[in-house]
């Protein structure tokens, strides 16, 4: 049977179904950060006192944050409160995906996929938590003491959330390399083997992503840029150890999928 545009039914139906699918996927991910949000919400001005705590702990005696909008104390907060939301979230949003796209996997594709997840959602979180306990000190106070004579460093809020937002996406990006790496080799894409030989090429890559990620000192590029090498030599360990596991059971389940009966 086909539908009055030439296209086969069957076919026609199982792309409605799977973006009815996607909807409700993309409807469960949104719902759940609007629920998280609701319950942020009230603490949202406590939020970002913590978020604050790295600047105002270093600010000289006598100066402190400010804003040069005037609705931004009320609004600022409640982005951070957003913000939290969309990272607590993260883990929900990934299995939103997964089961999105499970049903198309083998066994043996579903038994990686999973471990990558949890494993996605931990770096993304260490990724954060490095730049708010680690980074931010040291760039805040480097960046504090160096102020001109006369010159009182006193930030605006909406200023120092987007500053500190961009850095928390750029540190949680960036300690995905060892799943990106992993995916590459157990995808065929590389070898162990070359991407040990393009070590000194990852390394400048690592400087060239610091750079772009970060705002344009040296000290915030450098402290990313290391962990991004570091976090290489982890995935190229962990691919290394996951190619010298027995691959007879990955095979077994390799056979396609038998067609299922109309």
């Amino acid at each position: 049977m086909t539908t009055a545009n030439g296209n086969p039914a069957g076919a026609e139906g199982s792309l409605i179904s799977h973006l009815v699918e996607l909807r409700n996927r993309l409807i469960r991910g949104l719902g759940a950060v609007l629920v998280i949000f609701l319950l942020l919400a009230p603490f949202a001005n406590d939020l970002y006192e913590i978020l604050a705590k790295p600047l105002m702990s270093v600010l000289p005696a006598g100066n402190s944050m400010i804003s040069t909008e005037p609705h931004g104390p009320f609004f600022v907060p409640f982005k951070f409160a957003f913000a939290c939301a969309f990272a607590i979230a993260v883990p929900h949003l990934l299995y939103q995906i997964w089961a999105f796209v499970a049903p198309g996997l083998y066994a043996h594709e579903k038994r990686l996929v999973v471990p990558l997840l949890l494993s996605s959602s931990v770096l993304f979180y260490l990724g954060i938590l490095f730049a708010y306990f680690v980074v931010f000190p040291i760039i805040f106070k480097f960046f504090t003491a160096t102020a001109p004579q006369g010159v009182a460093v006193m930030t605006d809020i909406n200023a120092y959330l987007g500053f500190v937002i961009k850095l928390f996406f750029a540190f949680g990006v960036a300690f995905e390399v060892p799943v990106a790496t992993v995916l590459m080799v157990r995808m065929g894409v590389l070898t162990t083997e070359q991407l040990k030989s393009k070590r000194p090429y990852i390394i400048i890559g690592a400087f060239v992503m610091g750079m772009l990620l970060t705002p344009p000192d040296i000290f915030s590029q450098t402290l990313l840029a290391i962990p991004v090498w570091l976090l290489f030599e982890v995935g190229l360990l962990c691919a290394k150890y996951m190619d010298n596991q027995p691959k007879s059971s990955l095979k077994a389940n390799s056979k396609p999928k038998p067609a299922e009966p109309r």
